[in-house]
């Protein structure tokens, strides 16, 4: 098996190497307000340029957070209702930044 690009892992300690659309998918469906209220995805190294996370919001939602210190966007934050959406997005920002990064 080859090295990971990236990890997520949320609150509660589940985390997926390279994480698919659908598992980010899994990953943000299973957040939850009291014990589980966030997710990290950052590249497998130790000094990562970018990270995204996503965490629940108390009236509802999520806080979507993109940073990326190489490039313009230094910090994005949105927020979104749609477990769907957050997951296509990250995994087409995630693979503009794997892709740069070769």
């Amino acid at each position: 098996m080859g090295a990971a690009y990236y990890r997520a892992e949320s609150e509660s300690g589940d985390h997926i190497e390279d994480p698919s659309e659908d598992a980010l998918f899994m990953l943000i469906d299973d957040l939850n307000s009291s014990d589980n209220t966030f997710v990290v995805i950052q590249p497998d190294e130790d000094d990562p340029v970018w990270f995204t996370s996503v965490a629940v919001l108390d009236e509802g939602g999520y806080e979507v957070v993109r940073r990326d210190t190489t490039t313009s966007l230094d910090r994005d934050v949105v927020t979104e209702t749609s477990v769907d959406r957050i997951a296509r997005d990250l995994t087409i920002w995630m693979a503009a930044r794997s892709i740069s990064a070769r």
